[in-house]
């Protein structure tokens, strides 16, 4: 895993957006998500087709910037392989996490499923 310890400690910082990036039969899905990374791994909850995608092929992609005013200030690109976890303690627990970061209501997106990505490698510029 090779993520700067300078972009470690802005994934860790504030609630940004992600984007997530999937694909199925040649197929590229891209969608915002809201994460949470610790130590070489993102946390996401989600559902729908991103959430089968992942199941069918791991190999995700995540993009999360930082702008102030339109303009650039920072940008990472992780590449990474996920894992559904198919646990409701493990998904209670790391929804509960994101929720926090978020500062969203405890028991939003209940519905949702827990996916661990380990990134393999990561792009990370300053501006």
């Amino acid at each position: 895993m090779t993520v700067p310890p300078d972009a470690e400690r802005r994934l860790e910082s504030k609630p940004l957006m992600a984007h997530l990036a999937t694909c199925l039969e040649g197929r590229p899905h891209v969608a915002p998500v809201w994460y949470r990374y610790e130590a070489g791994t993102v946390e996401i909850v989600t559902t729908g087709r991103k959430l089968a995608n992942v199941r069918e092929n791991p190999r995700v992609a995540l993009s999360i910037q930082d702008d102030e005013a339109g303009a650039t200030k920072w940008m990472v690109t992780l590449l990474g392989t996920a894992t559904v976890v198919d646990d409701e303690d493990k998904t209670e627990t790391a929804r509960r996490r994101i929720n926090e970061k978020y500062d969203a209501e405890p028991d939003a997106y209940a519905e949702n499923t827990l996916v661990r990505i380990d990134v393999g490698s990561a792009s990370y510029r300053t501006y």
